[in-house]
């Protein structure tokens, strides 16, 4: 296999196990095979590729997010123009609680864990990553680790889970509308955070 040849790679993705199916420039089926979702297997199998697809590039440049993470993103959610704004993202993969408003009560329940299990749980490793003792000065881990210090004994779960949701907001916006990546941008409002436009 050429290692300078574009290929096009289809993953199904499944709780245990995946199917990988890698095809040529030329839609010839140069591998097919069966790989655990969980563990190193996967990441060793990606790592020996070349870049799939240019838009997993694009979302690679975030300090954190891996060659399975874009991929599955992209393939996951197909289309960016399925969702009009990218905050529409978060709840589309389950990563906001549920809501159970009565009385004038507002409690803080789990998150809805709806979506995609295995990209779930890939945004929620990322999100670790980042808050975590080597994650890279951004403001996204700024921002989460502001959010883990507010305190309360599970501050620090909900932060991971804000910030896997911003994660997957600004991976939308990157992928929809081709900006670059800026980890150093200082607003963290909509679905326009942590990107600016691409330069001419």
């Amino acid at each position: 296999m050429n290692k300078d040849s574009t290929l096009f790679v289809g993953l199904d993705l499944g709780d245990r196990w995946s199917h990988l199916t890698i095809l040529d420039p030329e839609g010839e089926v140069v591998e097919e095979s069966r790989v655990p979702t969980s563990g190193g297997a996967m990441q060793r199998k990606f790592s020996a590729l070349p870049p799939a697809r240019p838009e997993c590039q694009r979302l690679r440049s975030i300090q954190g997010v891996g060659p399975i993470t874009a991929l599955a993103f992209v393939l996951t959610l197909e289309n960016p123009r399925r969702f009009a704004k990218s905050r529409e993202v978060g709840p589309a993969l389950g990563l906001v609680p549920w809501r159970d408003q009565s009385g004038g009560q507002d409690p803080q329940l789990h998150i809805t864990k709806t979506g995609n299990v295995f990209l779930r749980r890939l945004l929620v490793g990322c999100a670790q990553y980042i808050l975590g003792p080597f994650g890279p000065d951004c403001d996204l881990r700024r921002w989460g680790l502001q959010l883990a210090g507010q305190g309360g004994k599970n501050a620090k779960k909900r932060a991971v889970v804000a910030v896997a949701r911003k994660l997957a907001i600004v991976m939308h916006r990157l992928w929809k509308t081709g900006e670059n990546y800026n980890p150093e941008h200082s607003s963290l409002e909509e679905a326009s955070l942590i990107a600016i436009a691409q330069p001419a």
